[in-house]
C-alpha cells in the first residue's frame, strides 16, 4: 500500500525520488536516460535510486503517495468530478504507454484490493487490465471475489476478462466468477432472450452490486481490441463512425457527448449499461493515449468513472484540448 504523507503538503525531495524510481523500475529507463529525461545529473539518479531503496520507497513496486503529476491529478478532479486521478509520467517511447498506464493501475489496484471493505470486483478485459496484473501486490484476499462484467470475446486471447479475472484472483487467492456470455447478440430479440434467462439474470444481480470495477475503454480503429475481436461481422467499424462513435466502454459504442450512438449494436449488448455503470463506486477508468483521448473524455463527461488512471500527455490532452 502508499504511504501516507506525513505533513499536508508536497513533499518535494520525496516527489523526486518517485519520479526517477518510476523511470528507472518501471519505464525500464537507464541511469543516463532517467537522468537525460529529467534534466539532473547521472550522480543525481544514483543517489535518488539509492535513497529510495533504503527509505522504503522502493520494493517490488513503487511506494509512495506522490504520484508524478500531482497538480494534473488535482485538475482532473476539478474538471471531470473525480475522486481520484493517477497520473503516471508518459514514456519515452509510444509504444511503452500500454505497460506505463498498466503498471499505475496495478498500483492503484493494490490500494484498493487491500480495504476490506471491499468485498466483490469487477474487471473488464484489455491490454492494460492485463498488463496491470503484472503489477499487482500479492496479498492474501480469500474473503474477495474476482467478477468478469462484460461478455468474452468471439476469439481466444490473453487480454480476455476470462484469463484477467482468473489471473488477479489467483494472486490475490480470492474466489472468481465469470460472465458466460458473448458481448454481443445476433439481435436485439435473441439479447432479451438471453438476458431474461436464469442464469443471466442472477450474474448481472450480482453485477450490479459490486463494490467497485476496473474497466478500459477503446477508440473505433484497428487498435481497438474490440473492433479487431469483439465486434458482430454484420457490424462495421466505418458504420459506427458515420453514427457518431468515439469508442466504447462495456461494448456500449458511444459519441462525444457519451452517450450511446443511435445505431442497432446498442441494442444487442448482453451485459450491463451505463446507468448500472454510473451507479458503481469505486470505477476505475484506465486509459491513455492520443487516440483514445475522445472516449475517455466523452466517459468522464457522463461521470463512468470516479478515478481515472492515465498518463501525462493524456492528462494534459483532456484538460486543454486543441481549439
Amino acid at each position: 500500500m502508499s504511504r501516507a504523507p506525513k505533513l499536508p503538503r508536497i513533499d518535494a525531495e520525496e516527489r523526486v525520488l518517485a519520479q526517477v524510481a518510476w523511470a528507472y523500475h518501471v519505464e525500464g529507463l537507464t541511469q543516463e536516460q532517467v537522468a537525460d529525461k529529467l534534466q539532473v545529473t547521472r550522480l543525481r539518479v544514483n543517489k535518488a535510486l539509492a535513497e529510495a531503496r533504503r527509505n522504503g520507497l522502493v520494493r517490488i513496486s513503487l511506494n509512495t503517495s506522490f504520484s508524478a503529476c500531482p497538480e494534473l491529478e488535482e485538475q482532473l478532479c476539478a474538471a471531470f468530478a473525480l475522486s481520484e486521478a493517477f497520473v503516471a509520467p508518459s514514456p519515452e517511447r509510444a509504444a511503452d504507454l500500454q505497460t506505463i498506464v498498466g503498471a499505475a493501475l496495478g498500483q492503484v489496484l493494490s490500494r484498493k484490493l487491500s480495504d476490506k471493505a471491499i468485498r466483490t470486483f469487477g474487471l473488464t478485459w484489455g491490454n492494460t487490465l492485463n498488463i496491470a496484473t503484472r503489477f499487482v501486490a500479492s496479498f492474501n484476499r480469500d474473503d474477495l471475489e474476482v467478477v468478469s462484467v462484460m461478455g468474452g470475446l468471439t476469439r481466444g486471447s490473453d487480454f480476455n476478462s476470462f484469463e484477467i479475472t482468473t489471473r488477479l484472483a489467483d494472486l490475490l487467492g480470492a474466489q472468481h466468477s465469470y460472465f458466460p456470455a458473448p458481448l454481443y447478440a445476433g439481435s436485439r430479440r435473441s439479447r432479451d432472450i438471453i438476458m431474461k434467462l436464469d442464469v443471466f439474470d442472477e450474474v448481472l444481480d450480482k453485477i450490479r452490486k459490486i463494490d467497485g470495477m476496473a474497466v478500459a475503454c477503446s477508440d473505433i480503429s484497428a487498435r481497438s481490441l474490440l473492433v479487431r475481436d469483439g465486434l458482430p461481422p454484420d457490424v462495421k467499424p466505418g458504420d459506427l463512425i458515420e453514427a457518431g462513435a468515439v469508442g466504447d466502454v462495456l461494448g456500449t459504442i458511444i459519441g462525444a457527448d457519451g452517450e450511446p450512438i443511435d445505431h442497432p449494436i446498442n441494442e444487442r449488448i448482453v451485459g450491463i449499461g451505463l446507468d448500472d455503470m454510473r451507479r458503481i463506486p469505486n470505477t476505475i477508468l484506465a486509459a491513455g493515449g492520443a487516440y483514445k483521448v475522445p472516449v475517455i473524455r466523452a466517459a468522464l463527461r457522463q461521470q463512468l468513472a470516479r478515478i481515472l488512471v492515465t498518463d501525462e500527455a493524456t492528462a494534459r490532452a483532456l484538460l486543454y484540448p486543441k481549439t
